[in-house]
């Protein structure tokens, strides 16, 4: 009798609308700063996705969708010819190993500052609001800069934005885009009461609030179609000074509102009553990046099970320990052993400081 292997839930095949998963491990997006100043995918970064195409599925770092939706140092870009000539890359190297890959279409919106890229732009938001805290500058640590407003004529360029860079995407080789709307970036701005303080038809009740997310997205799906489009949302997450006063009617009105989308992505904050919300108010497949225990570490292969064989979701994001062990499925089968995760490198840290793996190329 042939054994099962350890966490066998984990291993079964899945399809999120047209993108065809050998297993439900979903390698999570993690900044990885490893792009030129001009936003181009280098050699190093296919290597790097490349080591890890065994995942199910693999979410790319943000990529900005134009010049002002960049807000870190060396983040790459999917909005000119030469970016998306860049791509093919990364997209060649990880379909050569077997793998699928989407690209994370970010906006950063009013986290960034212009010190940061050679274009010194000032950032954008739904509201003149500067964000609280400080950001990691040539010169550095430096207050958020007072973004500029947005207009109504400014908001349709970003939706086109976010068109545009799909199709690119589509060109570059990539399986589909993943658009983020969560982590305090621009399109959870505008989702956030405490962020959006428009009185426009882009703000005030939940209607105003979602219609910019739900604008990208219906953008997405005409540009590429939507079972290759993905959306990943961070309800109650309070990263980048975001306050949600009305979590619940929120997310229960913008799912509501999207088109069939290939699936939702959630990062979970300490709130698993929110996932299990959104979960039951979400009709399509649902990829969950589990909340990360501070005292626990990384969130462990075991947890991931337990949340497929709870039923919470299809499939499982993970970021630490994907980045610490490049063929992670491999070792969840043969039950480890794990490396344990270089906090130091964790953002934009040389990922060949490991070892004991082999080159996945």
């Amino acid at each position: 009798m042939t054994a099962t292997p350890p966490h066998s839930a984990l291993f079964e095949p899945l399809t999120l609308g047209k993108i065809a998963l050998r297993n439900r491990l979903v390698m999570a997006p993690m900044t990885r700063n490893r792009a030129t100043v001009d936003g181009l995918a280098t050699p190093l970064m296919a290597e790097y996705y490349a080591q890890r195409a065994q995942a199910g599925l693999i979410v790319t770092e943000g990529v900005q969708p134009s010049q002002v939706g960049q807000g870190f140092l060396n983040t790459p870009g999917l909005h000119t010819d030469e970016q998306t000539a860049s791509w093919r890359q990364v997209t060649d190297a990880v379909h050569a190993a077997g793998g699928r890959i989407v690209v994370q279409l970010m906006h950063s919106g009013r986290i960034g500052h212009p010190s940061l890229y050679p274009s010194a732009h000032r950032s954008v938001a739904p509201s003149p609001l500067a964000a609280g805290g400080q950001c990691f500058t040539p010169q550095g640590m430096t207050d958020y800069e007072v973004p500029h407003e947005l207009t109504v004529e400014e908001i349709a360029a970003t939706v086109e934005d976010f068109a545009d860079a799909s199709r690119r995407a589509v060109d570059a080789g990539f399986d589909g885009v993943e658009l983020h709307a969560g982590n305090g970036f621009l399109l959870h701005q505008f989702l956030s009461d405490n962020t959006n303080h428009r009185t426009d038809g882009y703000g005030g009740d939940l209607a105003g609030r979602i219609r910019l997310t739900v604008e990208v997205a219906e953008a997405a799906a005409e540009a590429i179609g939507a079972d290759r489009v993905g959306l990943r949302v961070s309800p109650a997450n309070p990263y980048n000074d975001i306050v949600e006063s009305d979590t619940d009617e929120l997310y229960g009105a913008l799912l509501r509102a999207l088109p069939p989308l290939a699936f939702l992505h959630v990062m979970e904050a300490q709130c698993r009553p929110v996932t299990r919300t959104v979960r039951e108010a979400w009709q399509g497949a649902l990829v969950l990046n589990p909340h990360r225990d501070a005292q626990a570490g990384a969130v462990t292969p075991e947890v991931a099970a337990e949340v497929l064989e709870e039923g919470l979701a299809d499939a499982v994001a993970l970021g630490a320990l994907f980045l610490a062990n490049p063929d992670l499925p491999a070792r969840i089968r043969a039950g480890g052993p794990y490396n344990a995760l270089d906090e130091g490198t964790f953002y934009g840290g040389d990922h060949r400081g490991y070892t004991d793996y082999p080159t996945l190329a």
